[in-house]
């Protein structure tokens, strides 16, 4: 049997191979938490920024993540509302942060997968550190063809990595692994919004040229149906992008509140859904 790196020429296929490449040297230069390095205190950086001379290039667009607060919270509440117990799946996991968190908040057995050794490596080391290295296991496999057995899962997490993956197979795999009434939990860009787009093709050194390529729409979110009984979808962070340059003052927080409850009225509008930058989706009731 192939193992995970190899195709039967020898390789992953060129898409992967440069998935890899690009993850391995941001995961290098980052070694956790990275979506909290921008707006730090000094001993975030200190322990997790590997190389500091060449984190304003790579990650100079982690300063949006400055206003995902709303985001978060709710991506949370659906996450951690019913995890104690429970067998998960941190897909596509990065440096690992949520399937650590998933252990910290009651999740009997974590499971996490990259494509890249180098966040698998990252990832066991941050679980350590964090005290829940019991109960995680990241390896690398690929996504898009998982070595789990059906219905091994009762949640799958992802984060912003539909987009690196042919989504159809991704949507395939999840539904397989997960159990019956299982739930994906996904946090995704939205390609809608075109100056927000137009950010993306000009800064082509923090991606891959696949993934600016395949930034999700909403029918693409809902193609999922296929795989999926239920789809249940929420929009943020539009009007709240104007507080990032902000994001070192004082005004932050309350600014940002102004702002995130100028969205909550917005994005509740058709039109200017497509518009907001991040997409919160639940999948749940695989088709079996």
């Amino acid at each position: 049997m192939l193992g995970p790196r190899e195709t039967e020429g020898g390789g992953w296929e060129d898409r992967k191979q440069k998935e890899i490449e690009h993850s391995d040297r941001r995961r290098q230069i980052v070694t956790g938490y990275e979506y909290q390095t921008d707006t730090s205190d000094h001993d975030l950086r200190r322990d997790f920024v590997k190389h500091h001379e060449e984190y304003d290039r790579h990650f100079s667009n982690t300063k949006f993540y400055s206003i995902t607060r709303s985001s978060f919270a709710y991506r949370d509440a659906l996450l951690y509302s019913d995890i104690q117990g429970k067998t998960v799946l941190d897909y596509c996991c990065g440096n690992g942060e949520i399937g650590v968190a998933m252990a910290a908040a009651g999740a009997e057995k974590v499971h996490g997968i990259d494509i890249s050794q180098v966040a698998a490596d990252n990832a066991t080391g941050l679980a350590r550190i964090e005290d829940v290295g019991d109960r995680c296991s990241f390896e690398v496999m690929d996504a898009e063809d998982m070595r789990f057995e059906d219905n091994t899962f009762d949640v799958v997490h992802e984060y912003g990595a539909l987009h690196h993956l042919d989504l159809e197979a991704a949507f395939r795999e999840t539904s397989r692994v997960l159990k019956p009434g299982g739930r994906l939990v996904c946090s995704e860009a939205l390609r809608h919004n075109p100056l927000i787009h137009n950010y993306r093709k000009r800064t082509m050194h923090l991606r891959t040229e696949w993934e600016v390529n395949h930034i999700l729409g909403v029918p693409e979110i809902l193609s999922g149906t296929k795989y999926f009984q239920n789809v249940k979808m929420q929009f943020f962070h539009l009007a709240a992008l104007a507080a990032i340059p902000f994001r070192k003052y004082r005004i932050f927080s309350g600014f940002l509140g102004a702002l995130e409850q100028v969205d909550g009225l917005l994005l509740r509008i058709p039109y200017f859904q497509r518009l907001a930058w991040v997409a919160v989706i639940e999948y749940s009731n695989p088709r079996k």
